[in-house]
């Protein structure tokens, strides 16, 4: 993958990071496609953006309210020009309350693994699917 699109993502998760910690749902999922799909940490499924969008207000307003957000990619590969997938380490701190049968980690954060596939177009990285899960607790020490 050219570096200019390693860049050009690791910018939107910039993006996706500031959206989170200011807890804009409308931010956060400004760029992910009108018809993208979405498999929360619970296995809820839900088509298109606004779906992901009142799902994270949603969250946004409840557990995850005044939380920050960390990504940090494991792996990040392209299958052909213009598509990249990515298995990203997520962590959201500051959680007041633990959802229920989810472990903290030793840094205190809630982790999982999320996955997306990403679409590049008119110059920009879009999500086209994201996955999420929480991590197990035997995840934790790697």
């Amino acid at each position: 993958m050219p570096s200019a699109d390693e860049k050009e993502i690791q910018q939107l998760f910039g993006e996706l990071i500031d959206a989170w910690n200011r807890g804009d749902a409308s931010a956060f999922g400004a760029r992910f496609q009108a018809d993208g799909t979405f498999t929360n940490v619970n296995g809820g499924f839900y088509v298109g953006r606004d779906e992901f969008n009142l799902r994270h207000d949603e969250v946004f307003r409840g557990v995850f309210k005044g939380t920050t957000l960390s990504m940090t990619t494991r792996k990040l590969r392209s299958l052909r020009p213009g598509i990249a997938v990515v298995d990203i380490d997520l962590g959201v701190f500051g959680c007041h309350a633990r959802p229920q049968g989810v472990q903290v980690g030793p840094d205190g954060a809630l982790r999982t693994c999320l996955l997306m596939v990403l679409t590049k177009d008119h110059e920009k990285w879009w999500i086209a699917a994201y996955h999420n899960v929480w991590r197990s607790a035997a995840d934790y020490s790697k």
